[in-house]
């Protein structure tokens, strides 16, 4: 690419299971680009089976960024993850690459094109002292002392979000002002000189569900549970991100508590539907797309959309 200032960042979204993955390396493949992952849990080291990250012969095909990036025992917020990947855009574009960010994260997606609301830096000592307060308490323990703080933002996290409840302690301890204040403030944009077109795959719902039912049997056949079991053996703190990974609990409770195989797999499973349950509400409701393509993306519409794509000029600067 000659302008390459000026080549758009693509975005694949779309729930799980959706063909997004295929059809972003399909477009790298095809117009020269890079892959940059926007899924909070494939930016793990430890899960790659479990969260179906690309395998090294994708990899091969074409350049992927931010994938298995971050060890587990690092938490990886949507502040940082927009950091990394507006530097992985501006590299792909150093080197003449498309830059196609693919995922189905909507907090991340959302962080990168509208940006985020901003919080303040909350001081070391702040932190340590919120951390060692709440050390031996148990989470609603925290969300009954928060619901007395900080009532608005009780409301808002759930009792067993460790993580997040903790956050807020640390904003209202540091500022004397509700996180959920901070949050409604206006986000800072964009991140300036990017534009965004956007490809949104929203195939019908029970098919995906079908899908996502035979991955995550297949995962399991295929790994994941000596990866779940790897990771448990790194004696995590259960608040952490990564082991809130689609899996995780199931698979340890099957490794652990005796739960029945079958049942664990089950429970994977109908964890996993909720979850994409969610993604198509949101999708539906907070993306507004260049394209929506109604289908799971094979080679058997690959034509079709990829003459849509070019009609739209998703794939030239702007």
């Amino acid at each position: 690419m000659s302008d390459n200032e000026g080549f758009p960042a693509v975005v694949v979204a779309g729930p799980t299971c959706s063909g997004k993955s295929a059809l972003a390396l399909d477009l790298a493949v095809t117009f020269g680009g890079t892959v940059i992952n926007a899924d909070s849990m494939q930016v793990y080291r430890e899960l790659r089976v479990l969260t179906a990250r690309p395998d090294a012969a994708d990899e091969a095909r074409a350049p992927h960024r931010l994938y298995g990036v971050i060890p587990a025992a690092e938490p990886c917020s949507a502040a940082r993850w927009r950091s990394l990947a507006v530097a992985a855009i501006a590299e792909a574009r150093e080197q003449g690459r498309a830059p196609i960010v693919c995922g189905g994260t909507g907090l991340y997606l959302r962080a990168l094109m509208e940006g985020l609301s901003p919080l303040p830096d909350v001081p070391g000592e702040v932190r340590e002292a919120v951390r060692a307060r709440f050390a031996p308490a148990g989470t609603t323990a925290i969300h009954d002392a928060l619901r007395e703080a900080d009532p608005k933002a009780a409301a808002r996290l759930a009792a067993t979000d460790r993580q997040r409840l903790l956050r807020a302690w640390e904003i209202f301890e540091a500022t004397g002002v509700s996180i959920v204040d901070w949050q409604d403030r206006p986000p800072s944009g964009p991140p300036p000189g990017i534009g965004f077109r956007t490809i949104l795959l929203m195939p019908p719902r029970d098919a995906t569900y079908a899908a996502c039912d035979a991955r995550l049997r297949r995962m399991v056949e295929e790994g994941a549970l000596d990866e779940v079991r790897r990771l448990r053996d790194l004696q995590l703190d259960p608040a952490l991100p990564v082991m809130k990974a689609l899996g995780v609990a199931e698979l340890i409770a099957y490794l652990d508590d005796g739960l029945d195989r079958e049942a664990a797999i089950a429970a994977a499973q109908q964890a996993t539907r909720n979850y994409v349950k969610r993604q198509y509400t949101w999708f539906s409701r907070q993306i507004i797309a260049d394209i929506v393509i109604e289908e799971k993306f094979s080679e058997n519409i690959r034509d079709e959309i990829f003459s849509f794509i070019c009609k739209k000029g998703l794939t030239t600067a702007s």
